[in-house]
C-alpha cells in the first residue's frame, strides 16, 4: 500500500504564525519570524508553564492574523517534547477548540499537517489549525541534565530550539496548497548515542524521501528546496552520503536543515544546529512560507524528522528509532 496521500487542489494553507526566543531571535533568518521573545520565561513560574504560554501566544497569533474566532475552527492538532504533552495540553485550556494531542518526537509538525489535511480532503473539517513547540530549557533538563548542572555539550549535540509554528489549513482559499504527503515507518540503524541524534534520524528521512519520490515519480530536482527538520549539519551531511548510494543527488536541489538554517552555528554555539518539535514549525511557519509567498520557492518538500526515545528507553541502554514524514507544498 502506497504511503504517499495526494489532496487533489483540496487542501491550502491560509495563515501562519511563529514565536520564538532570544537565541532564534540572534540567528541568520530572525526577520522572517512574527514575534521575537526578549524572555524565555514569558513571566512564569517554570520553563514547562513557559512553553505552554508560548504555544498559547501563537495559536492566538494565528487566529489574529487569519481574522478569525475560536469558533470558526474545527480542530486543533498540537504536540511538543515533553512528558505526556503537558505543554500543549495546558495551553489549549486557553481556547475552546476540539483539540487532538499527538506525539512523533520532532518529527510532530508533520504528523499534524497530514492528519489535518486527511481530516480536510476528507470533507469532514474545514478549518484545522496544526501547531507544535519546543522549549530548550524544559527539553534540556527533561531528556539530559538539570540546567544548573552546566554540563558539557558533546560535539554532535543539538540545541532544542524555543519555539512555535502554527499553520491554518483549510479547503478553499490560500496560495500555498498541500499537494501530497507521505508518511514515515519507524526505522532503527541501532544507534544508541543519545547525543549523536542526526545519525539515527537520518536513515528514516532516507527511507521516506526514497518512497516519496517513488510513489510521485518525481526526481528530487522537482523541488526547489528540501529541508529535513532536525538533523543538524552531521545528520544532513550523513543523509547526503546515504542518498548517493540510493543513488539520489542533490546537486540541483537546495537541500537543506531546518536547524542549520535557524542559528548561526559557529557563532551561537549550539553543536550541530537546532532540533525540537518546534524547529520545523517555527522555521517552516516563518521563513518557508514567507520565501514560497514571495515566489523564491515554488515547490517544497518538507522533512520533519523525529528521534523516538524516552527517558525510560535511554536509561534501559535502547536503540534510537527514527521517523520522517514528507509534505509537499506548492505555490499557486
Amino acid at each position: 500500500m502506497s504511503q504517499t496521500k495526494f489532496f487533489q487542489n483540496s487542501v491550502f494553507i491560509q495563515e501562519t504564525a511563529s514565536i520564538v526566543g532570544p537565541k532564534e531571535a540572534d540567528g541568520p533568518i530572525s526577520g522572517y519570524f512574527d514575534r521575537k521573545l526578549e524572555d524565555d520565561l514569558l513571566g512564569q513560574k517554570t520553563y514547562e508553564l513557559a512553553e505552554s504560554k508560548l504555544h498559547a501566544l501563537t495559536i492566538r497569533l494565528l487566529l489574529n492574523k487569519a481574522k478569525l474566532n475560536e469558533k470558526d475552527i474545527d480542530l486543533c492538532i498540537g504536540g511538543d517534547l515533553t512528558d505526556e504533552i503537558y505543554c500543549s495540553n495546558f495551553a489549549m485550556r486557553d481556547f475552546d477548540i476540539p483539540f487532538l494531542g499527538m506525539y512523533s518526537a520532532c518529527a510532530t509538525f508533520g504528523a499534524t499537517l497530514i492528519s489535518a489535511a486527511l481530516y480536510i480532503y476528507s470533507g469532514q473539517m474545514n478549518k484545522v489549525v496544526c501547531s507544535t513547540t519546543s522549549h530548550f530549557s524544559s527539553a534540556e533538563r527533561q531528556y539530559r541534565f538539570p540546567l544548573e548542572f552546566g554540563n558539557q555539550r558533546t560535539p554532535l549535540a543539538q540545541w532544542t530550539v524555543t519555539g512555535c509554528g502554527a499553520s491554518l489549513l483549510n479547503n478553499k482559499e490560500g496560495h500555498i496548497k498541500l499537494e501530497s504527503a507521505t508518511i514515515g515507518k519507524i526505522v532503527d540503524f541501532g544507534v544508541s548515542d543519545v547525543n549523536n541524534m542526526g545519525a539515527a534520524m537520518a536513515p528514516a528521512a532516507m527511507k521516506t524521501i526514497l518512497s516519496h519520490l517513488e510513489e510521485t515519480s518525481r526526481d528530487a530536482d522537482y523541488y526547489d528546496l528540501i529541508a529535513t527538520g532536525d538533523l543538524g549539519d552531521g545528520g544532513l551531511q550523513l543523509l547526503k552520503e546515504i542518498a548517493k548510494d540510493e543513488g539520489i543527488r542533490f546537486d540541483k536541489t537546495n537541500c537543506t536543515d531546518c536547524g542549520i538554517l535557524i542559528f548561526n552555528r559557529e557563532a551561537q554555539k549550539v553543536g550541530q544546529g537546532g532540533s525540537g518539535a518546534g524547529c520545523s514549525s517555527a522555521v517552516f511557519n516563518g521563513y518557508i512560507y514567507n520565501k514560497m509567498i514571495e515566489r523564491q520557492y515554488r515547490n517544497v518538500l518538507l522533512v520533519p524528522t523525529g528521534a523516538l526515545i524516552s527517558k525510560t528507553s535511554s536509561l534501559q541502554g535502547q536503540t534510537i528509532p527514527g521517523i520522517a514524514h514528507a509534505i509537499s507544498f506548492e505555490r499557486i
